[in-house]
């Protein structure tokens, strides 16, 4: 019962997103009980602007060898050869042969930036303290060895992703922030502020282990195979060129922002990342897990010709990943101040911490729609072997944010930094709708437009209700303690989600019945598996 719980394949995309989304919200949750740990004991100031900034270098590296190949050339690869072998091989190989590649080139690079570090500090994060700026030092030495980790571990996720099992490639990022939690907890008392790096390698092996061990049920085992002029090895490598482009031009812009916050008062990195991960969990249970779901069938699809397909599943995912994350951004925006305190309102985190982080989030809600959709337009792309296109986009929206950056930063602070971020995630999602249109011919607009006008009443009815009840509310829970303000926020927000669902409900939306319809068959496929079902069909 245990492997077919966590082998299952999923063949529909809403079912798939649920089950990427369920492990996702989980580890969400554990993520801000990771952030109200940090928060507790550093508050927003000089420790946590050095962790975050000794993160950028080493996301960096692993972003480039390892998202670019996977997101767009491994997956469809691996995907179009398991598919046409019947024993597999030639699929296992590739696997092999990129995961020893790519392990042999973060493992290069991990000796260059634990070597170079000191320099490269000063880059990162000019405007530290110097007592801030040795701290960033050590902890980028350290975590420089994540890469290497984290690089096996999502080429390895690859596959699961391929053979569309979900499960433990979506539990695996939960034992990556427990690792960081251990690190806080356990290791500070043991090694002093290096545990807080020490963390982060422990949560990348438990990342790295679990999706070995389902690879493994799942028919892969390692072989050492090292050939850079395999066929299948080139074309992954040229799919991913425009595509590690791309992420080097986002990654650089998180830099360059991380630049711009550290010339800002202490704590202006803290405050950034403290929002960011906030305003990623409704983008990280919601945006990322269709468009991962999606990817595999949107592969299959451009690869058959199928263009009406094609455009029908972009299209539905789309349309399902704007009923869920408009309700979540009008939480954001107007319940910011309170999400903010019952999250990371503790021991040093103090109340102008608060209200700096909460007025940051608020502009980040602004552009959470564009967040949540650009990974499955891009993907879109990746789909239809398209990766030039979302790189050049990706230059030009990140070439907007930074001038808008440097224009907001002066009256708005840090806070200016997130609404430029928001900002350069719409501009972006314009630029990748017009241009995937001009490729597919048509995006279903029609089907679109019907439903977005639904969502959108439903969104203004729940918007009013949230703003109308928290002032009543005010008046019978007590905002000077926390019950009082997480029992503010929670009965205003469940209310005003009542009403949203009651109107699309009313309303006959198609993608709120889909999805109800959907998460009660993977409900009883996935809760209630029965141990006689586990020869069956996957």
């Amino acid at each position: 019962m245990f492997n077919k719980i966590f082998n299952y394949s999923s063949n529909s995309v809403t079912g798939a997103a649920i089950i990427i989304g369920a492990a996702s919200l989980i580890n969400k949750f554990v993520g801000l009980f990771r952030d109200r740990i940090l928060a507790h004991n550093f508050g927003a100031g000089p420790v946590m602007d050095a962790y975050y900034a000794a993160f950028k270098l080493p996301d960096l590296i692993y972003n480039l060898l390892v998202v670019g190949a996977l997101t767009a050339g491994f997956i469809p690869v691996f995907t179009k050869l398991y598919n046409k072998s019947e024993d597999k091989k030639s699929a296992w190989d590739l696997a092999n042969n990129i995961i020893n590649i790519i392990g042999a080139a973060l493992i290069l690079f991990a000796l260059i930036g634990i070597f170079f570090a000191g320099p490269l500090a000063k880059i990162i994060a000019p405007g530290l303290a110097p007592e801030s700026l040795v701290l960033t030092i050590k902890f980028i030495r350290i975590m420089f060895l994540s890469p290497i980790l984290l690089g096996i571990s999502m080429v390895v996720g690859g596959i699961l992703q391929s053979l569309r099992q979900f499960v433990m490639y979506s539990l695996a990022p939960i034992f990556y922030n427990v690792g960081i939690i251990i690190g806080v907890i356990a290791l500070i008392p043991l090694f002093g502020l290096i545990g807080l790096a020490l963390g982060v390698i422990l949560g990348a092996f438990l990342h790295c282990a679990l999706q070995i061990y389902s690879a493994r049920h799942a028919g892969w085992n390692w072989r050492w195979i090292f050939n850079l002029k395999d066929i299948n090895a080139r074309i992954v490598g040229k799919l991913m060129i425009p595509r590690t482009l791309g992420l080097a031009v986002s990654n650089l812009n998180g830099i360059a922002i991380t630049m711009l916050a550290s010339l800002l008062p202490i704590g202006g990195i803290a405050v950034f990342n403290y929002a960011n991960n906030l305003q990623w969990v409704p983008i990280g249970v919601i945006g990322i897990p269709f468009a991962l779901a999606v990817f595999p069938i949107l592969s299959q699809r451009a690869a058959a010709g199928d263009n009406t397909g094609f455009v029908e599943s972009l299209s539905s995912t789309t349309r399902q990943i704007l009923f869920l994350i408009i309700p979540l951004t009008i939480i954001f925006m107007l319940l910011r101040a309170q999400i903010v305190r019952v999250i990371l309102g503790s021991g040093a985190f103090d109340w102008n911490a608060t209200i700096s982080t909460a007025d940051t989030l608020a502009f980040f809600a602004l552009g959470m729609f564009a967040q949540a959709l650009n990974p499955l337009l891009t993907r879109g792309f990746y789909a239809l072997e398209n990766t030039k296109t979302p790189f050049v986009i990706g230059v030009v929206a990140a070439i907007f944010n930074i001038i808008a950056a440097l224009l907001l930063m002066k009256p708005l602070g840090v806070a200016g930094l997130a609404l430029a971020a928001s900002l350069d995630a719409i501009v972006n999602l314009i630029l990748l709708t017009v241009y995937l249109r001009r490729q597919t011919k048509t995006l279903n607009e029609r089907q679109l437009l019907k439903s977005l006008w639904k969502i959108s009443v439903a969104a203004l009815a729940m918007a009013i209700v949230i703003q109308i009840l928290k002032y009543p509310l005010a008046q019978i829970f007590n905002l000077d303690y926390f019950w009082g303000i997480f029992g503010q926020g929670a009965v205003a927000g469940m209310v005003g989600i009542l009403i949203y669902g009651s109107i699309c409900y009313l309303l006959k939306l198609d993608e709120f019945l889909i999805f109800k319809e959907s998460f009660k068959k993977r409900f009883l496929k996935i809760a209630n598996v029965p141990i006689e079902a586990e020869t069956g069909e996957k």
